[in-house]
């Protein structure tokens, strides 16, 4: 394939590309092949000149599949992979390069090496028994034999994977799923329907666990605790996360006049702008776990946020905010976060008495540790059916592999050179991985 020209297309079908064909195609070096599609961070000054780009890149898309995530230092675009999408194509690598031309007019930099993906994965000894119970603990929609997917692509797929044996012990790994008062409620009794082994309510969440084991706290559960009482916020949930969801056709004027009343109360928010699977254009409002609580001015910000969406004539959904985050049980807390902290490329919550560390750009969910008794040496024994994957691009795995393991970590598994699963301290386990070369491995097995 000639390096400086789009892939030919017959017959007016775009030709199909593997990972390694779209990263070696002239154009797209501001580009990386994830998991969950191909996606670019340009670094930005503001919020305002993130939105700028996000809007640019909406219309150099012409409503197909293009999601961006706004942050205060940068927006990330992503060409998605949708359900019925068998790979990427010559036009990913048309828009892809397009919208790098409009982050080079407005002084856009890319910064490829700070992109990633987080998925989990779960062994199962029977997956028809345990995947209802995720959908509705998660929200996500079924994709395919084996994964599930957050509709929205702001939560971490989960695919399913067989068990050869039973692993009866809980597992160190649990995920929170965190909803406005009334989903909350609606899911627990999903969940009962759903093949809930066990459950026990406290009182501001619930523990719930599917038919092998694996546990979700659902919260919260206090009637009124999701919301400010404040006149003029009616629209945000607190789910951890202070959060609104505005469906709309257009991200612009909404997006960019959202970006600027963040620039001007100088708090950075989160503004994630999405298409649902019925082709319904989102923006999902968030100031991040907890810092709605942690720095002042956020329902100040809120309210004017809400002001401004009524004025164009916005109504929010507020059912739809959702916070996932992930939780590990933990002898030695300090050196299994700083395993997790390096593994991921996160960073520490600045408050003592918090054990999170989180993405610095927001795009991956926050990962949290909690203490385990010593003593309890079988469930320490036993390999947790859930763990962590995560995509990098694929000039950054080596060097992230080296930097995991001088944080504590073994390999307990060489798949190399596009793979290898690193166990922590503590054995709970990630996989290091990169979607560049998979498919000719994969050939190459096979023949």
């Amino acid at each position: 394939m000639d390096q400086n020209t789009t892939a030919t297309e017959s017959a007016g079908t775009p030709q199909r590309l593997t990972a390694k064909e779209f990263q070696e195609v002239g154009g797209t070096e501001d580009w990386r092949v994830l998991g969950m599609g191909a996606a670019a961070w340009f670094g930005a000054p503001s919020h305002s000149a993130g939105a700028e780009l996000a809007v640019r890149a909406a219309e150099l898309a012409a409503g197909g599949a293009l999601e961006a995530s706004i942050r205060s230092v940068g927006v990330q675009v992503r060409l998605p992979l949708g359900p019925t999408d068998d790979g990427l194509t010559s036009a990913h690598v048309d828009l892809a390069r397009a919208v790098s031309a409009a982050a080079k007019e407005l002084g856009l930099e890319a910064e490829p090496a700070l992109l990633q993906d987080l998925q989990l994965a779960m062994d199962a000894m029977d997956q028809a028994a345990v995947q209802p119970f995720w959908e509705a603990a998660l929200g996500y929609d079924p994709v395919g034999e084996e994964d599930l997917l957050d509709p929205l692509h702001r939560h971490p797929p989960i695919w399913f994977q067989d068990q050869d044996a039973p692993r009866p012990l809980r597992n160190r790994v649990h995920l929170d799923s965190v909803m406005p008062q009334e989903v909350a409620t609606a899911t627990i009794a999903a969940l009962r329907e759903r093949g809930a082994s066990a459950m026990a309510e406290r009182d501001y969440y619930a523990t719930v666990a599917d038919a092998e084991g694996n546990e979700v706290d659902i919260l919260p559960l206090p009637k009124g605790a999701d919301r400010w009482q404040r006149l003029g916020t009616e629209d945000w949930r607190l789910v951890f996360s202070a959060m609104a969801c505005y469906p709309l056709r257009s991200a612009a004027p909404f997006v960019p006049a959202v970006a600027t009343l963040a620039d001007e109360a100088g708090l950075p928010l989160v503004i994630d702008v999405r298409r649902t699977a019925a082709g319904q254009g989102l923006v999902v409002l968030d100031t991040g776990k907890d810092r709605w609580e942690m720095e002042d001015g956020y329902e100040d910000l809120a309210a004017r946020v809400q002001e401004t969406a009524r004025e164009m004539g916005l109504s929010a959904d507020v059912a739809a905010p959702r916070f996932v985050q992930i939780g590990i049980d933990a002898v030695d807390i300090p050196a299994v976060r700083e395993f997790w902290r390096v593994a991921l490329g996160y960073q520490e919550d600045p408050r003592a008495d918090v054990t999170d560390i989180v993405d610095p750009r927001g795009v991956n969910v926050p990962l949290f540790l909690q203490d385990l008794d010593a003593d309890d040496e079988a469930r320490r024994a036993q390999r947790n059916r859930i763990h962590v994957d995560l995509f990098l691009p694929h000039d950054q795995l080596q060097s992230r592999l080296e930097a995991t393991l001088a944080a504590g970590g073994t390999v307990v598994r060489d798949a190399g050179p596009i793979t290898w699963t690193v166990s922590d301290p503590e054995g709970n386990e990630i996989d290091l991985t990169t979607a560049v070369g998979r498919e000719e491995q994969w050939a190459a097995q096979q023949g």
